[in-house]
């Protein structure tokens, strides 16, 4: 199995494409660009079976309809953000952009944690909030890794200032459900590069109590 991370827009939102040795493949928050998104699937020659967004924030959604439609392909999400695809007070948009930034509904709504099947990919949905009150994680177990959307980053951790944040719940969410992952786990943030479970317990401040 294979990754690419693609940042994506104005703020280089990570969009992540998680394929199999069959050319099947899995997208993650296509959050703008999806003109260059899926002029990458065509050139590689996969086939997508799925969207899947760790959250609903507008920065990791601009691009779900167009690639929902290029593909014919349903978009996951978490239950408690089903409305916020459609509603720009609720992503962020309209408070942060002073654009409307919206999706069509989703097609599944995950409503618990366990694994997810889709085509030949077995995923770990693990829940994440306290950066948005649906933010969901994806562990690939096999693999080593998790796409964590906006909870974990190399040496920080999600904003908790917007709608439904809430940095008590989020820390919660890291200690329990990230730091648990054996350390050689591969995180795949939202924003910025790859890090590792390993070196987040070690290095970032947020974790360990420490300022830089």
């Amino acid at each position: 199995m294979k990754w690419r991370r693609m940042p994506l827009g104005p703020i280089q939102t990570n969009a992540y494409i998680l394929s199999n040795d069959d050319g099947t493949c899995l997208i993650f928050d296509p959050g703008s660009e999806s003109g260059k998104l899926n002029a990458y699937i065509k050139e590689k020659g996969l086939k997508p079976l799925a969207v899947l967004l760790t959250h609903a924030h507008f920065d990791h959604i601009g691009a779900v309809d167009n690639v929902r439609k290029e593909w014919n392909i349903p978009v996951y999400v978490h239950k408690n953000e089903a409305e916020w695809l459609t509603d720009p007070s609720l992503n962020g948009s309209a408070l942060l952009t002073g654009q409307t930034i919206i999706a069509g509904k989703a097609d599944h709504l995950i409503e618990e944690e366990g694994d997810l099947k889709i085509g030949p990919f077995t995923l770990r949905v693990l829940f994440t909030p306290g950066h948005s009150p649906g933010s969901i994680s994806y562990y690939a177990e096999e693999e080593n890794l998790i796409v964590s959307g906006d909870v974990l980053f190399q040496g920080g951790i999600g904003r908790t200032d917007l709608p439904g944040g809430n940095q008590k719940v989020l820390m919660d969410s890291i200690h329990q459900k990230l730091l648990t992952l054996p350390e050689e786990t591969l995180v795949l943030s939202g924003h910025g590069p790859e890090t590792d479970i390993a070196t987040e317990q070690e290095q970032n401040p947020f974790i360990n109590g420490f300022t830089l």
